[in-house]
């Protein structure tokens, strides 16, 4: 059994498994033509799944940040160090980038439960699940910054955050397959069309 940490995103090897036919629901093409209404239901509920997970760590990030700017003191400002202006610019970026998050995910649940997908919404959730990873690996890293050092070490819940966050690039799809998938879907091109590139 193989796992990532984050999303408790297990993986169970079955070594010379016999499926019989009559067990088997149905055959789709291989590639973006076998993304049909079922198979983008999976996709749909993985990958929201994964942006909201990551979407709370990021939340938990920022209120460990929080309370250590504000219990932390230094040489350089006579209050905690919440008053010093790069603290407060770095946890203005990881608030706004939080900001963004949770709506880009309301609205494709939204738009998922009121039967609104369209032709291109394959692209809308890997596009929602890429955005929310990379925004939380900035907030994340942002943190270590900005703890001084202290969440690098195995001891803080920060070091454990960070390396969960960067584990979301690895859930599909990843960042090179969704921008492949962003690209062709926003220019008009089939993703299974060959050759793939060039």
């Amino acid at each position: 059994m193989l796992g990532m940490r984050a999303t408790r995103s297990d993986d169970t090897v079955l070594e010379r498994a016999f499926v019989p036919d009559k067990y088997i629901v149905r055959v789709v093409p291989a590639g973006a033509a076998g993304v049909d209404h079922f198979v983008i239901g999976f996709f749909t509920w993985a990958l929201t799944n994964f942006a909201n997970i990551y979407y709370g760590l990021g939340l938990r990030v920022r209120e460990l940040i929080v309370d250590l700017v504000k219990s932390k003191s230094a040489l350089a400002v006579t209050r905690s160090m919440a008053y010093h202006p790069e603290i407060q610019h770095g946890i203005a970026e990881i608030t706004m980038d939080l900001e963004t998050i949770e709506p880009h995910i309301e609205s494709i649940a939204r738009l998922w439960s009121e039967g609104k997908a369209g032709p291109d919404w394959f692209m809308k959730i890997v596009a929602m699940k890429h955005r929310t990873v990379e925004a939380v690996f900035r907030i994340a890293d942002q943190a270590l910054d900005l703890s001084g050092g202290f969440g690098m070490f195995k001891k803080s819940e920060l070091e454990r955050l960070f390396r969960d966050a960067r584990a979301g690039r690895f859930h599909p799809a990843n960042p090179l397959l969704t921008h492949e998938i962003v690209g062709k879907i926003s220019l008009g091109i089939n993703p299974d069309e060959q050759p793939r590139w060039g």
